[in-house]
């Protein structure tokens, strides 16, 4: 079982991934956005990170290049899911620190691969 912080804005989209990643017996916590997902990272150790670009206070490129410059943080694969698809933001999430990128929507037997492959 793996622990998997969801971060989005949309409650809808990580409705969905929760009960996707529960139902194949993960943990699963939530942020918001880049802000929230920060603070449960500090506070708390997770395997994965799934995470979106498009949020408020603080997007997605910004988290993640944030808790890739922290040496003091355990640096758990990250997932970006997003509706970003042209080939400069696929590299600008990838320079951001992102190990794989998908443009939404992901069927679940694709994330559980994926979380599988990376965790």
């Amino acid at each position: 079982m793996s622990r998997i912080l969801i971060v989005d804005d949309s409650s809808t989209v990580r409705r969905y991934y929760r009960e996707v990643l529960e139902g194949a017996g993960h943990q699963v916590e939530e942020a918001a956005n880049g802000y929230e997902a920060l603070e449960r990272v500090y506070t708390g150790k997770f395997d994965m990170l799934l995470v979106d670009v498009n949020m408020p206070k603080m997007d997605g490129y910004s988290f993640l290049s944030e808790i890739r410059r922290a040496r003091d943080l355990d640096q758990a694969p990250a997932l970006m899911i997003t509706t970003e698809g042209d080939t400069g933001d696929v590299d600008r999430g990838f320079r951001a620190g992102c190990n794989m990128y998908f443009v939404k929507p992901v069927k679940p037997e694709e994330l559980l691969a994926f979380v599988e492959i990376l965790g």
